[in-house]
């Protein structure tokens, strides 16, 4: 993670490190058709930067696997999309998602958002290793926000 840290750090501008997240996380990681962001606005997650297909631009609270790691706070890992009740589909090619919430001075700012086109894309290990790069984002943008 000394790769993602040197790429965000000194970054002034939050948008500029989410973009550099979601290209960062494309590049390392295959097997992916989608991964961005959702940013939580008046309890609403609003699309922000992002590598992928084109998305769906707001998704309510409680809503799909998104608004259900934005409700509970916790990371969701969806092995097969189609398996999941009140699923949104953005993209039909996608097979399976993990969801992990950005949680900043205790409030929800978004979602890191990831979509795979193959089922059970997201083993425990690459969870582990987008939770910690979600640790170090979350006080990037705890210090911006300061």
């Amino acid at each position: 993670m000394k790769d993602y840290q040197n790429l965000i750090a000194g970054e002034k501008k939050i948008y500029s490190i989410l973009a550099n997240t979601s290209a960062y996380i494309w590049e390392k990681y295959a097997n992916l058709n989608w991964a961005g962001f959702y940013v939580n606005e008046d309890n609403c997650l609003y699309l922000h930067a992002f590598q992928g297909k084109v998305a769906c631009s707001s998704i309510e609270f409680n809503r799909g696997v998104c608004g259900h790691a934005a409700t509970t706070r916790k990371t969701v890992v969806v092995d097969d999309v189609n398996s999941f009740e009140d699923h949104i589909v953005c993209d039909i090619n996608s097979k399976s998602e993990v969801v992990i919430p950005i949680i900043v001075d205790e409030q929800l700012f978004g979602v890191l958002d990831i979509d795979a086109p193959v089922i059970a894309r997201f083993d425990k290990q690459t969870v582990s290793e987008l939770e910690q790069l979600v640790q170090i984002l979350q006080r990037e943008i705890a210090n911006l926000l300061r």
